[in-house]
Formats: C-alpha cells, sequence, structure tokens
C-alpha cells in the first residue's frame, strides 16, 4: 500500500483531533471504558470484562450490558447487525485513543448495534504473557453473551468482530468457540509476539468465521507473519509504514507507530476520506513488479465483501489524480518534432493522451529510465527502433500496476514527458 506522508498523515490529523461530539442530556450518566494507570499496570490487574453498547440514539453515552439479560437494556436490538471492537495489549491502562472514533464511523456505515469489549482489567499488564493467557478466558465471556444474543433470536452471520492486535486473536477465540459461524471477523495486525508459531486453533485463522479479513501493518515487530484471513491486505508490504520514525530516538512512536497504524488506516476506509483498494498477489515484489493485473481489486472497509477467497491483496493509495512520467530512446538522434500517443488500457477501458512537440515546454526534466522494448513508425517508409523505454508513476516510487502502453509515436532522444 503506497501512501505519500502526507496522505496518510493528514487523515491521521483529522482522526486524533477528534469529530464532533452530541452533547450529553442534563444528568445523564454514561458508562465509559476502564481507565487504568501504571500503577495497576506494575501491580498487575486480574481479568475483569465489560461491554459498552453504542447505537446512533447514543453515540456519546456508552451503556454498560448485562451478560445474560439483554432486555434489560432497550436500546439493544437483536433485530440490528452487531459489530464488536476488541482492543488488544493495553501496557499503560489507557484507554484507546481510536474508541470513540470508530465507534462514530462504524454507525455512519449501518444503524447498528456497536459493542467496545472493554476487557482493559487483564490486557492492562506489563506482564504481555499474563495479557495473551487473558484472551482465551475473555473469549469465553464474550462467547457466551454472543449465544444468549443468538438463544433470543439474533442471527450469528450479522455478526461482525473487529480485533486490534491481541484482540484479533481474541476475535478468532470465540468465533472458534462457535464453530466459525459467526458472520466476519476484522483482524488489525494480528498481535505476532506469542503467535508466531501457534496452530491455526491457536490464533485467528479463517475457519473462526464465514468470512476473515486481515490487516497488516508491522509484520517484522508486533505483527504476526503471513496470510491469517480468507484475504490479508499488506500495507506497503505489512511493515515500515511511511510516516513512522525510522530511529529509536523518536521514543515510544519508533515501537508502536506501524502496529497502530492498522487501526488509522481502518479508520480512514470506514470515514471514506479516501479508497485503500489492494490487488492479489503473490508476495509484495511481484505487486512491486507489476505481475498482478488480472485480479479484480477489493477495497479495504466495513463494505468488504467476500468476494475473493483465499487471495492476498496489497494496497494501493487514496489519489484522486497520479502523474506518470515516460522515457524513450531512439536510434534516430536528429529527431525533434512528431507526435506521441499513450493509452492506458485497463480492462476494456482505454485512456489515450496525445502530446506534440508544442506542449514541450511543460517537460519536467530531462532522465533516463529503462525497461521494455516497442517500435516507433514514421508514416508508412521509416521506423525507428525504441531501444529503451520506460513508464513510472511519479507520485510513488514504483511502477503503477495495471498500466500498458501502446506506442504510435515519434520521439527526441532522452526526452520526458510529465503528464496526469
Amino acid at each position: 500500500l503506497y501512501f505519500s506522508f502526507n496522505t496518510i498523515q493528514s487523515n491521521v490529523k483529522k482522526l486524533k483531533n477528534g469529530m464532533p461530539f452530541k452533547l450529553l442530556e442534563a444528568g445523564e450518566s454514561c458508562d465509559n471504558f476502564t481507565d487504568l494507570d501504571l500503577t495497576h499496570c506494575f501491580v498487575g490487574t486480574t481479568l475483569y470484562v465489560r461491554l459498552l453498547l453504542y447505537t446512533r440514539s447514543n453515540l456519546d453515552c456508552g451503556r454498560e450490558l448485562n451478560h445474560h439479560h439483554l432486555s434489560s437494556q432497550p436500546l439493544f436490538s437483536l433485530s440490528r447487525p452487531t459489530a464488536f471492537v476488541i482492543h488488544g495489549y493495553r501496557p499503560t491502562g489507557a484507554p484507546p485513543i481510536w474508541i470513540n472514533h470508530i465507534v462514530h464511523l462504524l454507525a455512519e456505515q449501518e444503524d447498528m448495534n456497536i459493542i467496545v469489549v472493554d476487557w482493559n482489567k487483564g490486557a492492562a499488564n506489563l506482564n504481555y504473557f499474563t495479557a495473551v493467557s487473558y484472551t482465551r478466558e475473555a473469549a469465553l465471556n464474550l462467547t457466551g453473551f454472543i449465544m444468549t444474543m443468538e438463544a433470543e433470536g439474533a442471527s450469528l452471520s450479522s455478526v461482525h468482530l473487529i480485533g486490534v492486535s491481541l484482540g484479533a486473536h481474541l476475535a478468532g477465540f470465540v468465533g472458534a468457540n462457535l464453530k466459525g459461524k459467526i458472520g466476519r471477523i476484522t483482524g488489525l495486525d494480528p498481535a505476532g509476539p506469542m503467535f508466531t508459531r501457534a496452530t491455526p486453533e491457536e490464533r485467528l485463522d479463517p475457519s473462526d468465521a464465514m468470512f476473515v479479513d486481515v490487516l497488516h501493518t508491522d509484520m517484522n515487530s508486533f505483527g504476526l507473519r503471513g496470510a491469517h484471513g480468507h484475504i490479508d491486505f499488506y500495507a506497503n508490504g505489512g511493515a515500515d509504514q511511511p510516516g513512522c520514525p525510522k530511529t529509536i530516538f523518536s521514543g515510544k512512536s519508533y515501537f508502536v507507530c506501524d502496529h497502530q497504524r492498522s487501526v488509522f488506516l481502518f479508520l480512514c476506509a470506514l470515514n471514506r476520506t479516501c479508497t485503500l483498494t489492494g490487488y492479489p498477489c503473490s508476495s509484495y515484489s511481484d505487486f512491486l513488479d507489476a505481475r498482478c493485473l488480472d485480479c479484480s481489486a477489493p477495497a479495504l472497509g466495513q463494505q468488504l465483501a467476500p468476494v475473493l477467497l483465499d487471495c492476498n491483496a496489497v494496497c494501493v493509495p487514496c489519489v484522486s489524480e497520479l502523474m506518470y512520467r515516460v522515457d524513450m530512446v531512439t536510434w534516430n538522434q536528429y529527431l525533434r518534432w512528431g507526435v506521441v500517443y499513450i493509452r492506458l488500457h485497463s480492462g476494456r477501458n482505454v485512456t489515450e493522451a496525445r502530446i506534440d512537440q508544442l506542449l514541450f515546454v511543460n517537460v519536467a526534466s530531462l532522465s533516463l529510465t529503462s525497461s521494455g522494448r516497442d517500435r516507433v513508425y514514421k508514416g508508412a517508409f521509416k521506423q525507428y527502433n525504441v531501444i529503451k523505454s520506460g513508464f513510472m508513476e511519479r507520485s510513488f516510487p514504483a511502477a503503477l500496476p495495471g498500466a500498458v502502453i501502446t506506442c504510435n509515436m515519434f520521439s527526441s532522444l532522452l526526452l520526458s514527458f510529465l503528464i496526469s
């Protein structure tokens, strides 16, 4: 997934700056996410799971659900789809900064029950291994609640579990407990430590739900390597995200930025500020070599449909306009006039650009890029053999997949055209 630094940074900044929230009615009390501090983490916490309900009627005021008596909360509706948001390891005990954002954005997608699974008491431990051990117990707790939902008339196929880091595996355990009948599980950079050598039964895997989609952003550190869903998105190859610190001198951000990026990308997809499109590909290197042109391209987000199974996807950027550079070399070193036609083919759609010598004032630079072969024809009598030609997408450092050049052109030596 190629992202310019400004594109990602601006979207993340908007999310961090907050969203317009409704004012609470006078005297209205809310059930908030458990807020702990480092003292709790040093001492250690014992697992306690709370389920906080949000709907379009109470977006800014969570209501804690009774695990066994759904009828006690009139805001909960069994006829609506239900999304569970499950956080991961919380080494400082502080609430995730993205909780309010994801609640609002999910509510914009559809009228649904949004349940934040607050297992901060359990996840907030300096000992990561303790938090890992609590995931099974928390999963049993959540499984019991969903079984109560089903017993009272809810459909398991309308349940969507969204798990972040360690929460992704917790979601997988819930799905496994329910024999894979859950409608969908979304894993946002599933945790890697303690799960790298785990069997499918010991981590998130495709059998845990009817449809499992996974977004990878930190596979070389806190994230889990490999494909673990029906469809796996690898943002920027699944590691080292643009805009994240490259040295330890940046402090905490150096360790968590890539891992947290999965959440912010998912929020951007929900916010529809950009479409994060993935190209199914067997490897990231094949994607960079533009060898993945024949598959349809799914988009990350709430509306992702299970149309591509057992397929890995690499995402491409959300930009409204791309710029390209065309480099050519011919045998004729004295040719200084003519017309260049460039056609981009995508399925049955063709986009054509015509460039002639009158536009040469817009040439950005003179340079040479080597790639491929083609022939250039002048009238019916002469032909110039193009010994080198290249097509490079200017907004990002690698060739854009899906672009095919058909050349009918005259070109001057080493001339670069910049088109958009």
